[in-house]
């Protein structure tokens, strides 16, 4: 059957149809109203979504977190409008006039779809590339889980999980990495629809786009096929059984669609953003045969075929728990882990289990954090992760966990390759996918390659964790292009991350309480390649203070009348230092106190969770009335003089580094104790 639209009237328009364009005609109100908005893809893929949510997507309107739903992402989330109408027809509670406010402030239909935001959204989406690598990471999420707990008869985990994507998605490289991937690990679960409409804002895709998309795919390792006609409902129900049917390897649908279907600049590239004009609004709704006068017009008929969905839905899960409930008293001991798994809460007791580092020897923070993984991981089986191809070299191999491949999707190491865009994005989807506390690492310095997903999950609230060691010029030898120096300032500027950079094995051990217990946004851990200090806890305060961002590690003392003895005196000067630099900055202090400076050191592993703390609290660690103050840090500058002040100094590092052995580096570029007294008695000279 041909689904092309007719010009009837309403009433002989068949009910498939009769859904399409109130698909197609919300989406032109809601971009007209709002005088922005993206209308192109919407009545492009309005056949498709129809066909796709009403008999193939198994959902639950009423209960938008059922963990075995399939999973739907508009990656191309610029056509939101198509996800806000099938959100509203089909029951999720996204009401109409949430439709009407389409783009406005304070509507839960943003222009690009927000998953903390609406309900039923899965991911965040916009930045072209990010939802198709995040459904990449769902797939390893589920089957991670499924390997685990399904048994015969009892297919807990089976979902698919189903994705618009544009051009835009597949000319982005995070996509590249992420296709290769999943081709990689035969991720069966996936399907994804691409939408060919052979259209870009600049014009054509010709301009820049001529490659073969389903032989690149084939050459990944994916199935492929084309659906000629985007509106023959019958080939694209064809096209999604064979792609269900193919269970060893991830499915890409090339859909040949027409955007702006039915618009007057319908196939050009003015379909793609532009608002079409009252005008337009009136020819397209009489090309489709809808009513010309009426707005947001959605036909009785059409919405209770939609909302079949509710009832359907609710069946599907019933039926899902009712084998839940058998498989649990069938498998009790699979079943208890099953529960505690999909709850979501942490083991009980698990930080028992987290290393204790007493009478450790010097250690680079990047080890101490690959024991205190390993020391956890066996009481958290949620606990996933792994590395871009520098497994080795960041200590995040979880021993004896198996390595996740085809096959063996039981195993807790993940193996990206070098693809930290991709390793990113999928960590997020592995997140938002459910039961799973996932981890990614590489060197700091590549921390830019997946800044794009580190942002997007912080502003989707999901647990990652991100693992970034060789954390400064003390890498040594590889030089300036492996040595971070803009990246700590970077990473602190994205709102919701907590960016955590311990002094000692203790810090790094506190550093990883905080980020397993922060469930709901991401935290990166970042870490030396060279060997630091144990901070003695004896004569230094308790590394318990990292969970406030910053505590008092040496308190400022004076000598009092006995000889040798000092007692606690009220700081002339206070230093500031993370990571590396803090023992650092502890020797400076030695020598400022011998020479009758009371000097406090502050240990700063984490910003923005000081930033968080009470006024009261912030005013005692560094008190306003203590202006001397110094921050030492090998990285930028930027960012430090909030916390020393106009009338403070920071050792920083404003240059490329060098290669050099590590301490020579350090040493030259001025972090030496030399140095660091020089700007303290600069300071304090300054202050008279």
């Amino acid at each position: 059957m041909s689904a092309t639209p007719q010009k009837e009237t309403n009433t002989t328009v068949n009910l498939d149809q009769l859904c399409i364009n109130t698909i197609r005609t919300l989406t032109i109100d809601a971009v007209q109203k709002a005088e922005s908005g993206h209308a192109g893809l919407p009545l492009g893929c309005a056949p498709l979504a129809y066909l796709l949510w009403t008999r193939f997507l198994r959902h639950n309107p009423k209960n938008p977190k059922w963990a075995n739903r399939d999973r739907f992402l508009l990656s191309a989330g610029h056509g939101s409008m198509l996800l806000y109408s099938l959100l509203y027809l089909t029951g999720y509670g996204l009401e109409l006039d949430e439709l009407k406010r389409f783009r406005q402030w304070g509507s839960k239909t943003p222009g690009h779809p927000e998953n903390v935001l609406t309900r039923g959204v899965e991911i965040t989406t916009g930045p072209l590339g990010q939802g198709f690598a995040n459904g990449v990471g769902m797939a390893i999420g589920a089957a991670h889980l499924a390997s685990r707990f399904n048994k015969p008869e009892f297919p807990l985990i089976d979902h698919y999980i189903y994705a618009i994507v544009s051009d835009g998605d597949l000319m982005e490289g995070v996509a590249s990495e992420a296709a290769s991937l999943a081709g990689h690990l035969k991720l069966g679960k996936l399907i994804y629809f691409y939408d060919d409409n052979h259209v870009t804002i600049e014009g054509f895709t010709s301009l820049a786009f001529t490659e073969n998309v389903p032989q690149r795919f084939e050459a990944y390792g994916w199935h492929t096929s084309t659906v000629e006609d985007g509106n023959d409902l019958e080939a694209i129900e064809r096209a999604i059984r064979d792609a269900q049917s193919v269970g060893d390897r991830p499915s890409l649908i090339s859909i040949k669609t027409i955007i702006g279907y039915g618009m007057p600049t319908a196939g050009t590239r003015k379909a793609h953003s532009d608002a079409p004009g009252e005008d337009a609004v009136r020819e397209t709704k009489k090309h489709l045969g809808w009513p010309e006068d009426k707005d947001f017009y959605v036909p009785e008929e059409a919405l209770a075929h939609f909302r079949e969905c509710v009832e359907r839905g609710a069946h599907q899960e019933d039926e899902w728990n009712a084998l839940v409930q058998k498989y649990e008293e069938k498998n009790a001991d699979l079943g208890s882990a099953w529960r505690a798994t999909m709850s979501g809460d942490l083991p009980e007791g698990w930080e028992s289990h987290l290393p204790s580092f007493e009478n450790a020897k010097p250690m680079a923070t990047r080890a101490a954090s690959g024991e205190v993984i390993n020391a956890i991981a066996p009481h958290m089986p949620m606990l996933i992760g792994g590395s871009a191809d520098l497994g080795p070299s960041t200590n995040t191999d979880i021993k004896d966990g198996g390595s996740f491949q085809p096959g063996s999707y039981d195993g807790r190491t993940l193996h990206f390759g070098v693809r930290e865009h991709g390793m990113g994005a999928a960590l997020t989807g592995i997140s938002l996918n459910g039961g799973l506390i996932p981890y990614g690492a590489t060197f700091m310095c590549f921390s830019d390659y997946m800044k794009p997903a580190i942002r997007l999950a912080s502003l989707s609230e999901v647990q990652v964790i991100y693992v970034f060691t060789h954390d400064s010029i003390g890498l040594g030898e590889d030089g300036p292009t492996h040595q971070p120096i803009e990246q700590l300032a970077g990473l602190r500027a994205i709102p919701h991350l907590f960016v955590i950079r311990p002094a000692d094995s203790h810090e790094t051990r506190e550093a990883w309480r905080i980020a397993i217990s922060r469930r709901a946004a991401p935290t990166a851990l970042v870490l030396t390649r060279q060997k630091v200090p144990l901070i003695d806890r004896n004569t230094y305060a308790s590394a318990e203070g990292v969970q406030r961002g910053a505590y008092i590690l040496a308190e400022a003392e004076s000598a009092n009348g006995n000889a040798g003895e000092t007692s606690k005196a009220n700081p002339s000067l206070i230093i500031i230092a993370t990571g590396s630099e803090v023992s650092l900055a502890l020797e400076a202090r030695a020598e400022l106190q011998k020479a009758g400076t009371p000097t406090r050191v502050v240990s700063m592993p984490c910003c923005e969770l000081f930033d968080e703390q009470s006024e009261d609290h912030r005013n005692e660690i560094l008190p306003p009335r203590v202006t001397a103050r110094l921050s030492i840090e090998a990285g930028a500058r930027m960012g430090w003089d909030r916390y020393v002040g106009s009338q403070g100094d920071c050792v920083s590092i404003d240059r490329f580094g060098a290669s050099a052995k590590g301490e020579d580096a350090m040493r030259e570029l001025g972090f030496n104790v030399e140095n660091v007294l020089n700007h303290a008695r600069g300071v304090l000279n300054r202050l008279g």
